[in-house]
């Protein structure tokens, strides 16, 4: 309570003097995953976890200074008023794993605000490889792995970050699913029982698919980088990700986000297809802000990772500072 206003206290003004010179505007924000902050800290990929008691208190900020919590369907209805004058947030999740279920919800819940799941259904169906989350943890709970035959220790936090960014920046690509089966083969590691540690199951999508302040959306189904493929594999990977969460879940899924959001991930062809496999909106990571007239297939998402644990750095995404200078050095 005490962090909360002090915050309230640095940001307020701020906030006061941008509503002036913004005006209206709506901050679409996406994550993938959470964890208590003594765990957060010993990571070894750290920056993919929020710290679940900062989005607690982030929540609770941005309820006292009067912003909206929306879905995403919300949002696009309000840029589509051209007499919307308010501002409004939405969170998002990508890929969704077991701390969605477990961490998350619960904190949105506890607060009476909505959260948008963009989920990629090859997790839930155990078809997706997601050997970044595997390799992180079989660094975290290991003193010593091996790695091409090779011994590697591991005694510190600082050393088990250092591993994980060699290895997975050396796995990174069409091959990485095959090079970490081979590295749980090697390390007697069981890569079934690793992926359901931390995958979201089905049963848990159908239980937040009911809740009312649970909007779920697509992700594609293997998690694809959609601009990489022929035009009929990714409207397959747009389809068969609305048309399975459709019948899994019997809902009518209408928005989707692009995995790898940026400019070179995902341009008009891309949209163009979304809108093919029957989607109402596509999100990029692309940052920004909501304004009236937004195209509903080109949505700007602004990432938050761990590093983003105070609500300074927080209010330059609802302000649009990170937007523009995404712009300024190239990075959209």
């Amino acid at each position: 309570m005490i962090a909360t206003l002090a915050a309230r206290a640095l940001t307020q003004p701020l906030a006061q003097v941008a509503d002036r010179m913004v005006g209206p505007r709506g901050c679409l924000l996406t994550f993938h995953r959470a964890a208590p902050p003594k765990l957060w800290e010993g990571l070894p990929n750290r920056d993919f976890y929020l710290d679940i008691e900062f989005i607690d208190r982030f929540l609770a900020h941005l309820v006292a200074q009067k912003w909206d919590v929306v879905t995403i369907g919300e949002a696009l209805r309000r840029s589509g008023s051209a007499d919307d004058n308010s501002r409004y947030v939405n969170f998002s999740i990508d890929d969704c794993y077991r701390d969605t279920f477990e961490l998350v919800a619960p904190v949105f819940r506890r607060h009476n605000v909505p959260l948008t799941l963009f989920v990629t259904t090859g997790i839930p169906d155990g078809t997706a490889s997601i050997w970044p989350i595997g390799l992180e943890y079989i660094l975290l709970e290991r003193d010593e792995i091996l790695l091409d035959g090779q011994v590697v220790r591991l005694s510190t936090p600082e050393e088990r970050r250092a591993v994980y960014q060699r290895i997975s920046s050396t796995w990174d690509g069409p091959h990485a699913p095959q090079r970490y089966a081979a590295f749980c083969a090697e390390n007697r590691v069981d890569i079934n029982a690793m992926h359901w540690a931390h995958a979201i199951t089905w049963e848990m999508l159908e239980t937040l698919a009911k809740d009312p302040l649970i909007e779920v959306g697509a992700h594609t189904v293997s998690h694809a980088r959609i601009s990489s493929l022929a035009p009929d594999e990714a409207l397959a990977e747009l389809e068969g990700a609305r048309v399975r969460l459709n019948q899994r879940l019997g809902i009518d899924v209408q928005h989707f986000a692009f995995p790898y959001g940026r400019s070179g991930d995902c341009g008009p062809r891309d949209f163009a297809l979304a809108r093919e496999a029957g989607f109402l909106s596509a999100a990029t990571t692309r940052k920004g802000l909501v304004r009236s007239g937004q195209d509903r297939f080109s949505l700007p998402r602004n990432t938050i990772n761990g590093s983003h644990r105070s609500v300074g750095a927080m209010e330059m995404h609802l302000l649009g500072l990170t937007g523009v200078a995404a712009r300024i050095t190239g990075r959209v």
